[in-house]
């Protein structure tokens, strides 16, 4: 940040006043693009930003740290911090240069559970690979087509991931568990020209489901098992030259979890994903040698934080093939994994499991998770039962993915109840969901984001684009939260969460975190049950610690210590088994649906 001095007593605060036009870059114009003013909507050119020297934080300005700084901001808006560069990088550029720097590190692990079954890649084998696999699908495809993925965590996935980087291709990520209806509508709305697959995942042939949508899916004309992936590598032509790839090309479609309904297609570009994945290293596990992930590939935690990340410091990726706390534990185990992540529900598993105890996970530095709400009480758990620092990062896959994340060197009460401040580069703002402005600190709004990860679009849906970006390139997350004066985030809950009881507006994630550090319970959703006379209940769907039982006048007690009365559940539902997406966010319209069915019945006892 380029800061000013303004004159002031000795004996008071620092006085820094920082105006907009010199600090905020918009990193989505061409490189080299000069310093551009905050929109007229969200301008605050004149606000100040006091500097004080009288309790030290981690903030995104090195000059600043260095001399034990505080920014204080006066409005819930962060300018870009500009110290730490946006590179002008490509997926297979990131790989090329791995294999320059350490073509014998070790690169890639196939997490498998058998042992014996665990092939391994340097940097230079996973580049000559990705070559191979890029040369062929130039033989097949023209430069920007779109090829989708439909497989679990295999390691030919990644190679196809750089393979179809380095040939100027757009990725298209399919969930396996996918039915017949639904990959249909991703390969249609895609325009996928080709589709690789799996033979089989979990109870369904996706070969036999492929062949049934054939005729179905004019756009599609490739198509090709990863059973015969020698063969595919074998077809292309070793002299073929590889297209030049810029950092503004797309380079995939990620299509949203659909926690609310169906998914849109984020369409993400090369400098967005190489660039957020690298920044995120650089603050979570930079120096690490082996990162272990089991988060899905089809997923931006996978394929961009995991993939990406770990090949920005040439770290060992251990990749998991099927989530299994056992099977997790026993990698962390035996490869010495030093950076581990994960959704809440998997680090629940892998802590509740029986195993735990009885593994070697001692080269743990760091445990991190995100894409869904983390309640403090887990991070205190987490951290308490590993020994290690808990890492929260927030973001959305049309940020490419990550906006904002705690540090390992922030204390206990921002890691537990914040999600961190802004990352490199990346302006972000809070604003009234009504008139737009940006709120004072600490009041709620919505989070808005602008800078060189936002995706380019929702692909042929230029409606639902217009309603998530506007015009000033911010673009519109729908979490409601808020931004302290030191630049800290907390998310509160989401706009479509909102649950209205009587005219009152309730959000869930204050509820969840209240119940949440009850010792009877291991998970929980709360959804609004429709009422005809309140419009809305308050039900808790709540999954038990092993061996509790459910006492709803003790938990309505608990509720109410720290709880108005109409937040407090009027409705409580039991499960063990939480409908997630892909990406393991729970489907809190699939629950209510449940509840509204019959399937979910109150409990009253």
């Amino acid at each position: 940040m380029s800061l000013q001095q303004s004159s002031g007593a000795d004996n008071g605060p620092l006085r820094t006043k920082v105006h907009t036009s010199t600090v905020v870059t918009h990193l989505g114009r061409s490189r080299g693009a000069m310093a551009a003013p905050m929109p007229r909507r969200a301008c605050v050119a004149c606000s100040e930003l006091r500097v004080t020297r009288a309790r030290p934080v981690t903030i995104a300005n090195d000059t600043m740290r260095e001399r034990g700084a505080t920014i204080v901001l006066e409005a819930s808006y962060w300018p870009a911090d500009t110290s730490e560069p946006v590179l002008e990088s490509t997926v297979g550029g990131v790989l090329r240069a791995a294999a320059a720097a350490t073509p014998n590190g070790l690169a890639l692990t196939a997490g498998v559970a058998d042992p014996r079954a665990r092939r391994q890649w340097t940097y230079a084998e996973l580049l000559d690979e990705a070559e191979r696999a890029a040369r062929s699908l130039v033989s097949k495809f023209e430069p920007g087509e779109h090829i989708a993925i439909w497989a679990h965590n295999i390691p030919e996935w990644v190679i196809l991931e750089y393979a179809i980087g380095l040939a100027g291709l757009v990725l298209v990520t399919v969930n396996p568990a996918l039915r017949p209806d639904e990959v249909k509508y991703v390969l249609t709305q895609s325009k996928a020209a080709g589709l690789f697959h799996v033979e089989s995942f979990r109870d369904q042939s996706l070969a036999r489901i492929v062949e049934t949508l054939a005729s179905d899916l004019p756009e599609l004309r490739t198509v090709v098992s990863f059973s015969d992936w020698g063969k595919f590598l074998d077809a292309g032509d070793p002299e073929t030259v590889l297209p030049e790839v810029l950092p503004d090309d797309p380079a995939q479609i990620q299509y949203t979890s659909g926690t609310t309904g169906f998914p849109k297609g984020a369409r993400l570009h090369h400098r967005g994903i190489t660039n957020n994945a690298r920044f995120i290293t650089n603050s979570y596990s930079k120096g690490a040698h082996c990162l272990l992930t089991p988060m899905p590939l089809f997923h931006t935690g996978g394929c961009v934080m995991g993939v990406l990340g770990a090949c920005s410091d040439r770290q060992h990726l251990v990749l998991v093939e099927y989530f299994d706390p056992a099977l997790v534990l026993e990698l962390i185990e035996t490869y010495r994994v030093e950076v581990a992540g994960g959704v809440p529900t998997m680090l629940i598993a892998m802590i509740n499991h029986p195993d735990f105890a009885a593994r070697d996970i001692s080269s743990l530095t760091a445990v991190g998770s995100g894409g869904a709400m983390v309640p403090p009480g887990l991070v205190r758990n987490i951290e308490d039962s590993l020994g290690v620092k808990f890492v929260i990062v927030y973001g959305q896959t049309e940020m490419s993915p990550i906006l904002t994340m705690t540090r390992k060197d922030d204390d206990l009460e921002d890691r537990c109840s914040t999600v961190g401040h802004p990352m490199a580069a990346w302006e972000v703002q809070v604003v009234d969901p009504v008139s737009g402005e940006i709120v004072a600190p600490g009041i709620e709004g919505e989070i808005c984001s602008r800078g060189y990860g936002n995706m380019i679009d929702y692909f042929d849906m230029p409606e639902k684009t217009a309603e998530t970006i506007d015009p000033d390139g911010w673009l519109h997350s729908g979490d409601l939260g808020t931004m302290d004066e030191r630049g800290y985030v907390r998310i509160t809950g989401r706009l479509k969460d909102m649950i209205i009881r009587g005219g009152e507006n309730i959000f869930p994630a204050e509820i969840e975190n209240r119940l949440f550090a009850h010792p009877s319970i291991a998970n929980v959703a709360v959804v609004g049950v429709p009422d005809e006379t309140w419009g809305e209940q308050v039900g808790a769907v709540v999954q038990l610690a092993e061996g509790a039982t459910l006492d709803i006048a003790a938990l309505n007690a608990f509720c109410r210590e720290t709880l108005a009365s109409h937040k407090v559940p009027r409705l409580w539902y039991r499960t063990d088994d939480y409908p997630l997406t892909g990406s393991g966010k729970v489907q809190k319209y699939v629950l209510v649906e449940q509840i509204s069915k019959g399937t979910l019945q109150p409990f009253t006892g």
